[in-house]
């Protein structure tokens, strides 16, 4: 019997009806789906079934000094028992056994986990595809390799340094605070450099100082209107943009006019940075957008989601993916780019193991639900735009002299869509100026001086945020997205653009000040450099977790000789944010508290002598925002909860007063 081992059921199911031509029987062994066809049995494992942990004995962190677990033993547990079960009853009988898991680091260690659990004596090989699509699934069957055990060892140096790092600084940092239980702080070797870049920003914003100046624009006509600004862009002084105001004439002329040609050359093919920061555009969150693209991909609909690439390798048939299209709601795009040479655009990164995002077959509307049709689209129209032409712009300059003052105006019209056809997204918008020429004197109708504010760096977005990530070397293709969730989940920040909580500038604050190397990417970029290493056999898992281990024993020998003072700046910071605001009845702060029965509730610093209070959902994180309500001037909040979407509650007196008249209803 031949064992074939996927990462998902799912994966599992599409790859037995593909390689059984649909014939594939369903069975249950021990309660886990197994697909039988021709002698062949197909097992999907739920991710890793194996992870990894401390023994028990660390478990107890009041007996356990955190810096202890850096050098602690580290065993591997079963996660799925049902799984592992079926497995081995089903490895008993095997003759040949292949791994048939996703194609990356952690596809690898899953694959190599399956084998130790089985310990086979049998032959073992590899299949490794990029898409789950007839064509791509047999052709991988018919030319299996060897299974790569320095990336799954790359793959689990990762998984026991994110362990060590995490549990022992988070246990640390916890303790420290005495935010125990739910309510722990989180410390990561991803995450914390990430919130760092987040609480910068936020410090930056509310730092910066307005500094006023002023603009001039005229509005000028001839058989047309368009507006034009004065050529120096900013007066920083009021009484010198008045005194060039009063300079202006009613009459100016056109002193100069260009006109070129604008070559908009199209988009590169999507990597994962590049996609997730296009789905972010639309409305996608990074998470949301690698588990719909997950799920395209496990359905045979694009390539595998997961890739630094963004060249098309030659041995992608390019030319049968667009002729796949001709007959579907893409026909018309499909057969404009058939009728030319398909030379595909190219970016600056070429790997090797997947190629870059495209479509890997042909869907319907209607066999999509609303959010997988809106990616799939955006994956198929970026595909098809890195084939087509250039966009073509004309572009006029002109600049009008008003009694020696200078003015520009620019002109921008569209006069070949090209790639924008394809792919219609962030379309640059068209300035049109009426028909103008060299020498020509234009009315003046109106004067405008406008007093504006320079305004601070903007807080990031979320999908700019994974590629900030990516060039700082924070985490991988496959990790950025999910470091971003935890932040949310953590309540270390929310809202998009992101925004840090007083508890995240609590914690980044006392890390920078006694232990800035953890808040630092260089550090984390470092680690994720080593880990490339062993996967391309330059050096030994081993020695990356040992040298990990010693960076992280060199940060707790300052946490442990400033404990102290730690905990005095984590626990000051940390009151901050249960602040909600001023007592409507004596003017102390409303602060977020717990009665001896543990429900949370909002209640007066001034107790007993003001027993003012509001009530509090009873389960929940909750996160205090910047937003005030103007009515009753206290913090508007969120509740964040476990695989769940957060929700406002808004201003907790506003709140209030609309539960209380419901229930005189």
């Amino acid at each position: 019997m031949h064992l074939i081992i996927t990462e998902k059921n799912s994966t599992a199911k599409r790859i037995a009806q593909i390689l059984s031509d649909g014939k594939a029987k369903q069975k249950k062994i021990n309660g886990v789906n197994v697909y039988e066809f021709d002698g062949k049995k197909i097992i999907g494992l739920v991710g890793h079934i194996l992870s990894i942990d401390f023994p028990k004995k660390y478990n107890d962190w009041s007996k356990v000094e955190p810096h202890e677990l850096i050098d602690a033993e580290i065993i591997q547990v079963p996660t799925q028992k049902k799984v592992i079960s079926a497995l081995k009853k089903l490895a008993k009988d095997a003759s040949h056994i292949t791994i048939a898991t996703d194609y990356d680091r952690e596809g690898e260690l899953i694959g190599v986990e399956a084998l130790r659990l089985i310990e086979p004596s049998t032959p073992v090989d590899r299949v490794r595809y990029s898409a789950i699509t007839p064509s791509a699934i047999i052709e991988a069957f018919s030319s299996p390799t060897e299974i790569d055990f320095e990336l799954a060892a790359a793959g689990e140096a990762r998984q026991k340094i994110d362990l060590v790092w995490g549990a022992a600084l988070t246990r640390f940092i916890s303790l420290s605070s005495r935010r125990l239980g739910k309510n722990f702080l989180s410390v990561g070797r991803v995450q914390s450099p990430l919130l760092a870049l987040l609480v910068k920003r936020e410090k930056e914003i509310e730092a910066f100082v307005p500094k006023p100046y002023w603009e001039i624009a005229i509005t000028c006509k001839n058989d047309g209107e368009f507006i034009a600004k004065h050529k120096k862009d900013r007066f920083w002084e009021k009484s010198e943009a008045e005194a060039t105001l009063s300079r202006l004439g009613k009459k100016g002329t056109i002193s100069k006019l260009k006109r070129s040609e604008k070559v908009e050359q199209p988009p590169t093919p999507f990597n994962t940075t590049e996609f997730i920061r296009a789905a972010s555009a639309i409305g996608f969150s990074p998470a949301n957008a690698m588990r719909i693209a997950e799920g395209l991909y496990i359905h045979g609909w694009i390539s595998y989601p997961r890739t630094d690439n963004t060249v098309y390798p030659k041995s992608l048939d390019v030319k049968s993916i667009i002729e796949s299209f001709v007959n579907s709601e893409f026909g018309e795009y499909a057969s404009a780019l058939l009728k030319k040479e398909l030379k595909p655009t190219r970016g600056k990164k070429e790997a090797t193991d997947h190629p870059p995002i495209h479509p890997a077959s042909v869907a319907k509307k209607d066999e999509l639900g609303a959010p997988e049709w809106k990616i799939y689209e955006l994956i198929v129209r970026r595909f098809f735009a890195t084939f087509a032409p250039p966009a073509i712009w004309n572009i006029t300059k002109v600049t009008i002299d008003v009694n020696g003052e200078l003015f520009n105006a620019n002109g921008a019209q569209l006069v070949e869509e090209g790639w924008r056809w394809h792919y219609p997204y962030y379309a640059m918008k068209e300035r049109f100026l009426p028909l103008l020429k060299e020498g020509e004197v234009l009315d003046i109708t109106k004067v405008d001086l406008a007093e504006k504010e320079t305004q601070p760096s903007p807080r990031y977005k979320q999908g700019g945020l994974i590629k900030v990530m990516e060039d700082l070397g924070l985490g991988t293709k496959s990790t950025r997205h999910e470091a971003l969730s935890k932040l949310y989940a953590r309540g270390y920040v929310h809202g998009n653009p992101v925004r840090p909580t007083k508890t995240a500038i609590a914690v980044v604050d006392t890390l920078e000040s006694y232990a800035n190397q953890i808040v630092q990417p260089d550090m984390t970029r470092t680690l994720e450099e080593d880990m490339n290493k062993i996967a391309e056999g330059e050096v030994s898992e081993d020695a990356v977790v040992q040298e990990s281990k010693k960076m992280l024993s060199s940060v707790f020998d300052v946490l442990r000789e400033k404990g102290e003072d730690i905990s005095d700046m984590l626990k000051k910071g940390l009151q901050e944010d249960k602040i909600v605001g001023a007592c409507p009845d004596c003017g102390a702060n409303l602060m977020i508290r717990r009665s001896r029965r543990g429900l949370r509730f909002i209640g007066c610093s001034g107790y007993p002598d003001c027993n003012f209070s509001l009530p509090l959902p009873k389960s929940g994180g909750i996160i205090v925002t910047q937003n005030v309500c103007k009515e009753h001037g206290l913090h508007k909040l969120k509740i964040v909860a476990k695989g769940r979407r957060a929700w406002d509650l808004g201003c907790p007196y506003c709140n209030y007063i609309e539960w209380q008249k419901s229930k005189k209803k």
